[in-house]
């Protein structure tokens, strides 16, 4: 199967938070989750329930995985009248209209404007997709990359060196990397070895996967320049555990690190 071109836009799309929900300068909310199409561990079909539960987090900035059908036309399945109503606003970043996504990445922000998007095509034996956006929110630039890797190791070691090489061609600034990164091993043979010159170790991570009884650690969320990212937790509710078959992450984002700090440039790209 041919790959499917990047596409790179700049764009100034202002998502109007409600009135009083503004999240303020420096200390965000991030969260990343893998719905599963909507379908939850009951094997029921359920937008509005991964909706409460995303609304239960509270988060900023949200990236969501599994946001649209994968085959055929690529429509979305969220519940975006519910997450409007606790004042979630989808990112456009979808070709179809009534899409939410690329290769099912949905990114949803409380407040700030979209300056740039690169959708891509990330290589592998099956199709996968990355979102890198580069939004301004009141608290300062904020890089975010939504992405799901595949389940080949392989393919995630060229996946991670193709998005380290998008990074290293835009401009410095505060990057936050999150989603369903399917890796369980940590160690030597983590296929996310190759992305710890730029975010730090990656042994571990809070277990999300499966949702009624998490063992493995296959979501993650995170951050360049180091210690911009905090507290990062599974989501662990009654409403979480039934809604999907990941657990859902959530971590606070402090840019008062990345605005004191005097950070190294962000390595060369590593060769896939």
């Amino acid at each position: 199967m041919a790959a499917e071109p990047d596409e790179s836009i700049d764009r100034v799309r202002k998502p109007q938070a409600p009135k009083g929900s503004s999240p303020g300068g420096g200390m965000l909310t991030l969260a990343s989750y893998n719905v599963h199409k909507c379908v939850g561990v009951d094997r029921r079909f359920d937008p509005h329930r991964v909706a409460h539960v995303i609304a239960e987090m509270n988060p900023d900035i949200i990236a969501v995985q599994e946001a649209d059908k994968r085959f055929g036309r690529r429509v979305g399945l969220l519940d975006t009248g519910t997450l409007r109503e606790h004042g979630l606003q989808l990112l456009p970043i979808s070709r179809l209209p009534d899409g939410h996504g690329w290769h099912g990445n949905a990114l949803l922000v409380r407040q700030g404007s979209l300056a740039h998007v690169q959708c891509m095509a990330l290589p592998g034996a099956e199709p996968r997709g990355a979102v890198l956006a580069e939004l301004d929110l009141p608290g300062g630039r904020l890089r975010v990359v939504a992405a799901h890797f595949g389940l080949l190791r392989r393919c995630r070691m060229r996946q991670g060196a193709a998005i380290l090489e998008a990074i290293s061609r835009r401009d410095e600034m505060p990057t936050i990397m999150m989603g369903d990164l399917n890796e369980w091993r940590p160690g030597r043979r983590s296929s996310l070895r190759l992305l710890e010159p730029l975010f730090g170790s990656l042994a571990f991570g809070p277990a999300s996967f499966p949702s009624r009884l998490p063992v493995l650690a296959l979501d993650r969320i995170l951050g360049w320049p180091r210690g911009v990212v905090r507290d990062v937790q599974a989501h662990d509710t009654p409403l979480a555990r039934l809604a999907s078959d990941h657990l859902p992450l959530r971590a606070r984002l402090d840019l008062s690190v990345a605005a004191a700090a005097q950070p190294d440039a962000p390595p060369e790209a590593v060769a896939a």
